[in-house]
């Protein structure tokens, strides 16, 4: 009997081109993924500038089969993206354009890799140059929610109680408020805090800026931000790595609420009764950090040396 020309067709495809395609797609899926180069990962950095201890941070990550980029923040600044990191033979080296310094030349590291420590170079934009030292950050990842200790109020009264100031002291307490009425030191708790719950109060003037650092070193932006687009240099952000999911400041002059939740490196945070940031996990350190030891506890740290603020309502809960 004679077949009919399309089911002519529909055997030959059975017989032919659907075995052919299903050998391209075998292959294809039995292609190695590229190994990963020793390298990437996260580093906590340690920067001798001029015999004081500056904290850095970098991630490296592989892109496609043979290109390695990251992100890196320096002891001044944000976190800011590597296009290209350079990696042979156990040595590392990339550059990024300047950020805050006032120069056309990149900064530059350079680097080597002597199992899980790194050590090398950088030069700022103005042409200094420092030797720094790394270690592998600790992921901080826990398996189940902490059990939570007693609440501890860290603003009362008149008197400044908890807290010592990082250089000169401008700050007041005033009514349970504790107020820096110009740019000067930042304040710092005396104890130090693994996984906790923060609730604070600030008042900011227009055009003013401050920060509250979670463990001294991931800060949590407060700045005059209300009717600005939710970024990572704004109100609720943290500072250059994630952005509030919506803007929520008050206008200047107003108290804002922060509530604050922090188990490892996952965050959760409440900006005036709204989750703005929804565990998420914090990279690594922002610039301005107290240090880069990520395995160890730290203190709250309030800014006071980007202008005038107020603080009050300041009560931690740490975990047991």
């Amino acid at each position: 009997m004679n077949l009919k020309p399309q089911n002519a067709l529909s055997r030959l495809i059975r017989q032919y081109l659907v075995p052919a395609a299903m050998l391209v797609l075998t292959s294809l899926n039995t292609i190695a993924a590229p190994a990963a180069a020793p390298l990437e990962g996260r580093w906590d950095i340690t920067v001798d500038v001029n015999g004081k201890p500056s904290p850095s941070w970098l991630e490296v990550r592989h892109s496609g089969y043979n290109t390695l980029v990251g992100q890196f923040t320096g002891f001044s600044g944000s976190a800011r993206p590597v296009s290209k990191v350079n990696f042979k033979d156990g040595k590392m080296s990339f550059s990024i354009p300047p950020q805050w310094e006032k120069s056309e030349k990149d900064l530059t590291v350079e680097g080597t890799l002597s199992g899980d420590k790194l050590s090398g170079s950088l030069t700022t934009p103005d042409g200094k140059t420092y030797s720094w030292t790394g270690v592998r950050a600790p992921s901080l990842r826990k398996t189940a929610e902490p059990a939570w200790g007693k609440p501890i109020k860290l603003s009362d009264g008149n008197v400044i109680k908890g807290w010592h100031a990082f250089g000169e002291n401008q700050w007041v307490a005033e009514n349970g408020i504790l107020r820096s009425p110009k740019s000067g030191a930042n304040l710092i708790t005396d104890e130090k805090f693994g996984d906790f719950k923060l609730h604070i109060e600030f008042r900011i003037p227009k055009g003013s800026n401050s920060g509250v650092y979670l463990r001294g070193r991931y800060e949590i932006q407060v700045t005059d931000s209300k009717g600005m687009e939710p970024s990572l240099d704004q109100m609720g952000a943290v500072y250059g790595f994630i952005s509030p999911s919506e803007m929520v400041a008050k206008e200047a002059g107003e108290w804002n609420s922060l509530d604050i939740t922090l188990i490892g490196r996952m965050l959760t945070l409440d900006a005036n009764g709204k989750t703005v940031i929804c565990n998420q996990e914090i990279p690594g350190i922002t610039g301005g950090a107290l240090d880069s030891n990520e395995g160890e506890p730290g203190p709250i740290y309030i800014q006071g040396d980007h202008g005038p603020v107020e603080y009050r309502n300041i009560v931690i809960t740490p975990a047991k």
